[in-house]
């Protein structure tokens, strides 16, 4: 009768220390906010946040991952953004009424630049998806505009 007692309070006391232990190690505590900042979309403050984390505990895994999925995520935003600064570049270039050979080498070369930059980035399972659509939207952009100007 006291085995069925004695076995489940143990197991309960060692998950309530695991717990307390979590929430109130400084590392688990940033590690914390870090994935609250990742999941809301902040992810320099969350690769900061993780990077701190994993400097305290080089064992706290959920530092270290964050730390790496928010490195991957500013990489896709690099990306988005630099795409979006050369479709606003190509677009002014656009507006004229005729486009010289040094304005298409332009536009080709800063195409070349977003498809290759493209096909260095690495996507992981828990990648935000809406991230990756949009690269990929302004991927295939741009390699329909690489196709129309290498022409």
């Amino acid at each position: 009768m006291q085995t069925k007692i004695l076995f489940p309070a143990i197991a309960l006391g060692t998950l309530l220390f695991m717990g307390v232990y979590f929430l109130l190690n400084p590392s688990y505590e940033r590690s914390i906010e870090a994935k609250y900042h990742y999941e809301m979309g902040h992810y320099k403050e969350a690769y900061t946040l993780a990077s701190e984390a994993f400097a305290m505990d080089v064992y706290n895994r959920m530092a270290s991952t964050i730390m790496a999925q928010s490195q991957t995520s500013l990489k896709y935003v690099t990306f988005i953004e630099q795409a979006k600064e050369y479709l606003e570049e190509i677009n002014t270039i656009a507006k004229n009424d005729t486009i010289s050979e040094a304005q298409r080498a332009k536009i080709k070369l800063m195409s070349e630049v977003i498809v290759n930059s493209y096909t260095k980035l690495a996507p992981s399972v828990i990648t935000d998806k809406e991230l990756t659509r949009e690269a990929a939207f302004y991927n295939k952009n741009f390699e329909m505009l690489l196709e129309k100007v290498s022409k």
